[in-house]
């Protein structure tokens, strides 16, 4: 790293923020700091590569969300997930290092023996990130046309089908999708919940909303009312977005499910105790977590591994 600093005309330690590619070294720097490394066959963190070699038996989860006071840590996602792989991953004698994209680039994270990744990101923006750590990755999230990644999910597109399915059924004709399809998950959610209503030549509106919280629920509703929007349903990405939609509903006068109807997506237990209790698309958020776990112990391992996407099932209940 020193003879990389030499060659750059900078400090080492700016190399290594460089590599990892912090925001912190500006876009010039970083770019030539990266292009000498390649030039001279530099590998970021050479001991903990060999590290690597004699096996960590350490695998790192990099949970790709930013928690705030509406959505935490601790809610089925990522939570749930977070206790399937730790099952998976004690049993088979490794140890679990938990840390967001802040802590990503850390020594202990480049030596583990592989990663999981908890969310793709905008348009996979945290997958390009994490493949330069150049370790055997497994991904939560949706799969992509082309993409050759190791992604265990559910199957998001049959969660938006099966929505669209149920308010055909009772007769909406004005439906709303609430999220941020920037995101493959909520794309596919998407597409399911259009194709399904172009079928019987319903059009739904898109409330596009970057946040998957109450507060942002209870924006996209109010906006809607101020567009003076027409609407009778309304599907969230989140059982969150949702239950903020039905909280705004209610403040303006509305009757959830007589005037229009709501669901979520992820079954949430505060979705089910919600009042009134919330409908909304369940996932296997353990068995999903167990799956990530033994999916990256066999690429460990040199073993063959392909992507895999658990059933959704619609739970009808009183929204």
């Amino acid at each position: 790293m020193a003879d990389l600093a030499d060659l750059a005309g900078v400090s080492k330690i700016t190399v290594s923020r460089a590599l990892a590619d912090s925001p912190l070294v500006n876009i010039r720097t970083r770019t030539r700091v990266q292009e000498l490394a390649r030039e001279h066959g530099y590998k970021l963190n050479v001991s903990a590569r060999n590290l690597r070699l004699r096996r960590s038996h350490t695998i790192a989860v990099i949970v790709e969300m930013k928690p705030s006071s509406d959505r935490t840590m601790w809610d089925p996602y990522p939570l749930t997930l977070l206790g399937g792989i730790s099952q998976e991953l004690t049993s088979a004698g490794y140890s679990v290092l938990l840390t967001t994209r802040q802590g990503s680039s850390a020594a202990a994270v480049q030596a583990a023996d592989g990663v999981i990744l908890l969310g793709q990101g905008v348009r996979q923006d945290a997958v390009r990130l994490y493949d330069k750590l150049g370790l055997p990755m497994v991904v939560w999230g949706a799969k992509s046309v082309g993409d050759s990644h190791v992604v265990v999910g559910s199957d998001n597109r049959h969660g938006g089908i099966s929505v669209a399915e149920r308010f055909v059924s009772i007769g909406r004709r004005h439906p709303v999708f609430i999220g941020n399809p920037d995101h493959p998950e909520i794309a596919e959610r998407l597409h399911g919940f259009v194709d399904e209503l172009a079928r019987h030549n319903v059009k739904p509106l898109l409330m596009r909303r970057d946040e998957f919280t109450l507060s942002s629920g209870v924006d996209a509703v109010h906006s809607l009312s101020r567009r003076k929007a027409r609407f009778d349903s309304i599907f969230a990405c989140s059982d969150l977005l949702a239950m903020g939609a039905i909280r705004a509903l209610v403040e303006l006068g509305h009757q959830v499910p007589s005037d229009v109807s709501v669901v979520g997506y992820d079954d949430s237990p505060l979705g089910a105790s919600f009042l009134p209790p919330l409908s909304s698309v369940r996932q296997n958020w353990q068995e999903g977590g167990m799956l990530l776990a033994r999916k990256v112990l066999a690429l460990v391992e040199g073993q063959p591994a392909e992507s895999e996407m658990l059933p959704t099932t619609l739970v009808v209940r009183a929204t």
